[in-house]
């Protein structure tokens, strides 16, 4: 039995690497590829040539189309060029306009007004002030129109309990858009 099987295996294998087709169309079918492989390669060579030698155009692909007269591998139709010169980035948005960030006015700037809290308020004066700590611990005083948060915010009233903070988006649209953020005093829980 194992005699039988290693004959069987033998002549597999014998018959893998010699190739099982006796077919002569197929080998003539493999060299026209080979020929008609190395014919495109070389219009292809030729028409990058003839790009490098003009404008500084830098070269996108080629198209191939299957043409009825020729055969079936296809022939060049044409090359597509692009003339970056004079023209946007086309990775950029349509209306991308970059955010015009007002200038870094201190270390509140740093932080998201998430992160900030409100400990003391002076309001009934002239010129109202509060108390604003960070997530580090440092106290900081802010008046109106202080820079506060990292959405380029603006301290615009100061209240009993409150400070209330205008902060500015601009959206990938270019639109402008505010918002307004009350930071409250948190009272203390227990008595």
């Amino acid at each position: 039995m194992r005699r039988l099987v290693a004959i069987t295996l033998m002549t597999c294998l014998a018959l893998v690497a010699g190739g099982c087709s006796d077919d002569p169309a197929e080998g003539s079918a493999a060299v026209d590829y080979k020929a008609e492989r190395e014919r495109l390669l070389a219009q292809v060579k030729k028409n990058e040539n003839r790009a490098q030698g003009g404008t500084l155009a830098t070269e996108v692909g080629t198209v191939a189309q299957a043409d009825s007269t020729e055969g079936a591998f296809g022939s060049m139709v044409s090359t597509y060029t692009y003339e970056t010169r004079g023209k946007r980035d086309p990775f950029e948005p349509y209306r991308y306009i970059a955010p015009v960030r007002m200038k870094d006015h201190g270390p509140l700037m740093a932080y998201e007004l998430q992160q900030l809290s409100v400990v003391a308020v002076v309001w009934d004066t002239g010129n109202p002030r509060a108390l604003v700590t960070d997530p580090r611990g440092d106290t900081h005083l802010v008046r109106k129109g202080t820079a506060i948060g990292k959405n380029d915010g603006l301290v615009i009233h100061i209240g009993d309990n409150m400070v209330l903070v205008k902060e500015t988006y601009i959206d990938f649209a270019g639109e402008v858009t505010t918002n307004d953020v009350e930071l409250r005093i948190r009272s203390s829980q227990g008595g």
